[in-house]
């Protein structure tokens, strides 16, 4: 549940940046957001979630 919320809060941020920073419109945000919806709710999503988490099993690995 952790890395969900990271993740969203993540990409969220990305988001904020894009639209002030490099022209981000909003109807693009939108569009990105329902599209992240909509393919949360197909048949690849676990595999989408499944990649997530072992990126971030990896990063979460590496040691300075």
């Amino acid at each position: 549940m952790i890395l969900s919320i990271s993740g969203v809060v993540l990409l969220g941020i990305v988001v904020v940046i894009f639209f002030r920073k490099d022209g981000l419109k909003g109807s693009h945000a939108l569009i990105s957001a329902l599209f992240g919806f909509y393919l949360a709710s197909t048949a690849i999503a676990p595999s989408i979630k499944a990649g997530g988490e072992s990126l971030a099993s990896l990063l979460g690995g590496i040691k300075f």
